[in-house]
């Protein structure tokens, strides 16, 4: 692997992925970042279909886009990445804020490396689970060792791996790879996060009523070997995603009472 694509759904000028392209830098010999505009969190798998896109180069292999995470990659494949060649993998990232369990189906971020998995190559998301400032350059060193162990591995086109990273604590008594308060790494599968969505019904200034939905933050289920408990842990989470989500069992039972004609 030495040529990859890097994208997000914080924006472009997000401290996220800009510690992401350094790093890849370190890493990979060739990379290209395309990233939203502006921040694009929680919009999914979206396209968009009715307005014009604009690329606007902001350096050398570097571009902003007017869109989502799914847009940049697709604009990335299409026109941006067209004549010297498609990456070998996308990177998403670094996501301020955790993507774990039912996270996957609403992340901008993972979406920007499912489109990488849709389109045949293998996709990386990684996120912190933290909220607020954060110096992202404290957990570099462990998205280094993560990315070079990628690197060194043949992964098959279309894996897509959701990695987390717990905040780390620098007052704890353990460390992983120079970084404080990280344990390791741990293979995971989805867990579950218990949401508790609000609708707050408001007037705006002209007494025209909105509604916006708040809640407070999900809290994680301790279930064990789950991306959730690695979090809780303090280990850093790397869940493998497929795109198939067909439910093999309800296919079974489902078969009795709609048989093949």
């Amino acid at each position: 692997m030495r040529r990859v694509l890097v994208t997000n759904d914080d924006g472009i000028s997000a401290p996220g992925i800009e510690m992401l392209e350094r790093v890849a830098r370190e890493v990979f010999d060739d990379v290209v970042v395309v990233a939203p505009a502006s921040e694009k969190s929680a919009v999914g798998q979206s396209i968009t279909l009715h307005d014009p896109l604009r690329c606007t180069k902001l350096g050398s292999q570097r571009w902003s886009v007017n869109g989502t995470p799914v847009d940049c990659v697709l604009v990335a494949l299409g026109h941006l990445m067209a004549e010297d060649g498609p990456p070998d993998l996308v990177l998403s990232g670094v996501n301020r804020g955790p993507n774990l369990s039912y996270d996957v189906f609403y992340s901008g971020t993972v979406a920007g490396a499912r489109e990488g998995q849709i389109k045949g190559f293998p996709g990386v998301a990684l996120s912190l689970a933290a909220h607020g400032r954060f110096d992202f350059d404290r957990i570099a060193p462990a998205v280094t060792a993560v990315l070079r162990e990628i690197a060194e591995q043949k992964l098959d086109p279309g894996l897509l791996l959701n990695v987390n990273f717990p905040a780390p604590r620098p007052e704890a008594d353990h460390s992983w790879r120079g970084v404080p308060g990280l344990r390791g790494v741990r293979l995971t599968r989805l867990g579950r996060r218990s949401y508790r969505d609000e609708i707050i019904v408001r007037d705006d200034p002209r007494g025209r009523p909105y509604v916006w939905i708040g809640g407070e933050f999900p809290t994680l289920d301790r279930d064990p070997g789950t991306d959730c408990e690695a979090i809780m842990d303090g280990f850093i989470s790397i869940t493998p995603l497929q795109l198939d989500t067909t439910d093999a069992a309800a296919m079974q039972q489902l078969q009795r009472r709609f048989p093949s004609v």
